[in-house]
């Protein structure tokens, strides 16, 4: 049996698919079975700096949508046998469904955000341009084709059976919950602390920690509405990790008086990440929208509190081992966050997301792909356990 992954296109830089790709190459590895990842040849897109905008990216198009299916095709003459299997790691390349053997192959949906919001839904906090549309609107149509197809959460799995049924009526669309695809604990303080002093953080003062992007869905503002609203209850530091700080959340930190409290950890390396979210007085992740949601469970996995928003999937991914509060409603964050300051609620709340967390693991993850697709497990169960989270 041979597995053939199907990644992603390298100049658009999607670390995410990346290391989801990575998690399954080491599952089926792990699971005793021969597998290569494909990616798109960058091509045209090597005549130019980068591809995701301007002629760049209609460069990128030509080797994704063009080149790549021929390639396809072609390599995939031959190999389409009863003993070989493929799998598409992102929904956002379903037009290669087409180009595959329809009964061996599956695909991942990860959330269909962009979607939706190609749709014009609101809710998806996702805006679209008009090639964007058509595009979304060609991968929707694309997924329907899928006669295997994993989602990652039951809202996601629910969202997409909103807009769309499999053409095939014997389909199998399941959920398959993400598992971590890094490895995350709670780090010791005395070895945390070299790493926090590095990214800038004065380890005498407790910090509220986000974790993420700059994109409006990520609601990054949420933490200083919710630390304006602690008031003189507590006069700790914003941290946010990820991309570095747009100038509207700068502006607004300025308006709060809370701009000397905020620190910025841009693109941090894991190690900096974990000891993050070991150290933090408590995760913050008001997000609006998410297919999954990663931080949910890394903060977890690392022993921190997490508040979060209370909009599925984030229920849940948190199994409960969260506080939950609207989006919009800072006071809501503030409140639960107070609750937390008493020793054994805190406790109580970091055990049961390590606790939660169990159902993450790789080996699960790994044993449900084996099973969408088909493919009997050869090797002895302990192949299958998942590396030390």
């Amino acid at each position: 049996m041979r597995i053939v992954l199907i990644g992603n296109y390298q100049p658009d830089g999607q670390e995410s698919m990346r290391r989801f790709a990575d998690m399954l190459v080491e599952g089926f590895g792990r699971a005793g079975l021969a597998t290569e990842t494909w990616l798109p040849t960058v091509f045209f897109g090597a005549l130019v700096r980068q591809t995701t905008s301007g002629l760049g990216k209609w460069l990128g198009y030509l080797d994704k949508w063009v080149l790549f299916p021929l390639v396809l095709r072609w390599r995939t003459r031959g190999t389409a046998r009863a003993d070989h299997r493929f799998h598409i790691c992102d929904h956002s390349n379903a037009p290669y469904l087409p180009h595959l053997p329809a009964a061996q192959t599956g695909i991942t949906c990860h959330d269909v955000l962009a979607i939706r919001g190609g749709l014009g839904y609101a809710d998806a906090y996702v805006a679209a341009s008009r090639m964007g549309r058509v595009l979304q609107a060609w991968i929707l149509g694309s997924l329907r084709r899928a006669e295997r197809l994993a989602a990652v959460s039951h809202f996601t799995l629910g969202q997409l059976n909103e807009l769309t049924t499999p053409a095939t009526p014997a389909a199998d669309w399941r959920v398959i919950h993400n598992a971590f695809n890094a490895r995350f604990w709670p780090m010791p303080a005395d070895q945390a602390a070299p790493l926090l002093r590095a990214a800038g953080l004065d380890l005498n003062q407790p910090f509220l920690l986000h974790v993420g992007s700059d994109l409006p869905r990520k609601n990054r503002a949420l933490l200083l509405e919710m630390a304006a609203a602690l008031g003189s209850r507590w006069a700790g530091l914003i941290c946010f990790a990820g991309a570095p700080l747009e100038p509207a959340l700068l502006a607004r930190a300025e308006a709060l008086g809370l701009r000397q409290r905020v620190v910025a950890v841009a693109s941090p390396a894991h190690e900096t990440l974990v000891a993050l979210y070991s150290t933090c007085a408590a995760f913050v992740f008001p997000s609006y929208s998410e297919g999954f949601g990663w931080p949910v469970i890394e903060a977890q996995a690392c022993g921190a509190p997490v508040l979060v928003s209370s909009v599925a999937p984030m229920p849940e991914v948190s199994g409960g081992a969260a506080r939950h509060a609207d989006p919009d409603d800072a006071p809501a964050f503030a409140a639960a966050f107070l609750d937390l300051l008493d020793g054994p609620t805190r406790q109580a709340l970091v055990q049961a997301g390590l606790a939660n967390c169990q159902r993450f693991e790789p080996a699960a993850m790994t044993a449900a792909y084996l099973d969408l697709l088909a493919i009997p497990v050869l090797t002895p169960s302990p192949m299958l356990q998942p590396a030390s989270l």
